[in-house]
């Protein structure tokens, strides 16, 4: 039962990214910025707060895979998250087909990451690749360090989806997580450059888990002591 939980709850999280995010591109015709990066960052931020307990609150298969790299998850686990983080992402998108009609749907790709403008898939696999490193890095640092704050590791990788949305959103869509982008490219059957959102986002969610947790993460017992 305990492993059923996890998996629930991984399935969860994606389908509300998709739907929530992609959502929000629908609704504002992919014009509002603010608005459609709150939104991801804001469900992910709120999902972690609700069911981080139950299952790390992962929600994405490039931080999994970072996080099976760096032995803090089984490969059999892993796995497992991985298939229900996209099955999550596609009932998403398939609902959010069924919520809007279908020309503000087919005016934004059903909100599908997409490479913009005299953008290579080579850049994008290296803004994809550097916007999932500090979203790796954030969950380290919060959740899984054990020094870090773990009561606003949901506010905080939240706070850095928006921020890397922000800064990316017009380049790759800022996706950071295979199933944000497999769930709409499924359902609205846009495969353009997919392999970028696969590729990108685990080499920038592998090299941050390998830097904090080879690196940066400091022993139980090699930890300095407080100053009462």
């Amino acid at each position: 039962m305990d492993s059923t939980r996890k998996l629930i709850v991984e399935f969860i999280g994606p389908f509300a990214l998709v739907y929530m995010g992609a959502g929000a591109i629908i609704a504002t015709g992919g014009k509002d910025l603010v608005a459609i990066a709150l939104a991801h960052g804001l469900a992910i931020a709120l999902l972690i707060a609700s069911a981080g307990h139950i299952s790390g609150g992962i929600y994405n298969p490039a931080l999994t895979v970072g996080l099976v790299a760096a032995r803090r998850l089984s490969v059999p686990l892993g796995i497992a998250y991985i298939i229900v983080q996209l099955l999550g992402g596609a009932v998403g998108a398939a609902l959010l087909k069924l919520s809007f009609d279908a020309k503000a749907i087919d005016s934004v790709q059903l909100g599908t990451p997409l490479l913009g403008a005299n953008v290579s898939a080579g850049q994008g696999v290296l803004v994809e690749a550097i916007l999932t490193f500090f979203l790796m890095f954030a969950v380290f640092g919060t959740a899984i360090d054990p020094r870090g704050p773990k009561t606003i590791a949901g506010l905080v990788i939240g706070l850095i989806i928006t921020m890397d949305i922000f800064a990316g959103g017009g380049l790759t869509g800022a996706a950071m997580n295979p199933a944000r982008w497999f769930g709409p490219a499924l359902i609205q059957g846009v495969w353009a450059n997919g392999w970028v959102y696969w590729v990108g986002p685990i080499i920038g969610a592998v090299i941050a888990a390998l830097l904090y947790n080879e690196v940066l993460m400091v022993p139980a017992a090699k930890e300095m002591p407080s100053k009462a």
